[in-house]
């Protein structure tokens, strides 16, 4: 399956602002690229390209005053089918993780481990460990929180998303990974496209998704609470302990948002088109 993606994204800032921007897909996934996948400035401005720590192809650039409009259009390859679950994967004892796996235990900005480790002990302590615990979270998750794109609120973290019961993806994964790091789960948070590829279609505008990862039989496995259902088609960014490491664009100065317009769409083969 060939899947196009793609976005326009436009900032306007009141002079020259320096950016960090996690807009390339993720480095696990070039592979799969059918065409080139970069990012196109308008006006043209100077960008460095580097990895950043959790292994994300970030950019530097120094947006000039007025308006900067990035863009970028790509074809990928997708195997179409939907993400495996790993119902057999066990749960690591602590003392046998990787030694880099460790900071994904480990509260975070948004992931206020502290503020929810009784609840999440008295709730799936009696789960078996491993994958059953890990889809008991997704599930609780799930039913938890409505989603609500009009709720959508940067500062709110996983406890405030606990409490106020709404929100957004982001919402769903920060949850989700904060309960799961209580019950010594590793877990980090993704963002990237996910497009409407063998669901309904969403009536809202199509944007980035966010999802995460569990670190269970020594892989990392996508997981999804806002859904809670395996999808088809996505195409990773970038990872990160929250929304913090994997923000679309760091601004060190005002940069007003004034265009976001994303696209994820499968691309009809022949096959599809004459059936």
């Amino acid at each position: 399956m060939k899947i196009r993606a793609g976005f326009t994204i436009a900032y306007e800032c009141p002079q020259e602002t320096v950016m960090i921007l996690a807009l390339n897909i993720h480095p696990s996934r070039r592979a799969d690229l059918l065409t080139e996948q970069v990012l196109t400035f308008d006006p043209p401005v100077d960008a460095r390209g580097y990895l950043d720590g959790f292994g994300n192809a970030c950019t530097r650039i120094i947006a000039p005053a007025g308006m900067t409009t990035i863009s970028t259009e790509f074809e990928i390859y997708d195997d179409g089918l939907p993400e495996p679950l790993p119902v057999h994967a066990v749960q690591h004892e602590i003392k046998d993780l990787p030694d880099d796996i460790l900071v994904y235990l480990l509260g975070s900005r948004y992931c206020d481990t502290d503020r929810l480790a009784d609840f999440a002990w008295k709730t799936f302590a009696h789960v078996t460990p491993g994958w059953p615990r890990v889809q008991a979270i997704l599930d609780f998750v799930h039913g938890h929180i409505t989603f609500d794109y009009q709720k959508a609120n940067a500062m709110r973290s996983a406890h405030d998303g606990f409490l106020e019961k709404t929100g957004v993806c982001r919402d769903f994964a920060h949850l989700a990974i904060t309960l799961c790091r209580c019950m010594n789960i590793p877990a980090r948070y993704c963002t990237g496209y996910l497009g409407d590829i063998g669901v309904p279609k969403d009536p809202n505008p199509m944007d980035f998704s966010a999802w995460f990862e569990v670190y269970l039989g020594g892989n990392w496995h996508q997981v999804d609470a806002r859904h809670n259902t395996p999808r088809i088609g996505r195409i990773l960014m970038a990872t990160g302990r929250d929304a913090t490491d994997v923000a679309l664009s760091t601004a060190f100065g005002p940069a007003l948002l004034k265009q976001f317009d994303i696209v994820t769409d499968e691309i009809a083969t022949e096959e599809s088109v004459t059936a």
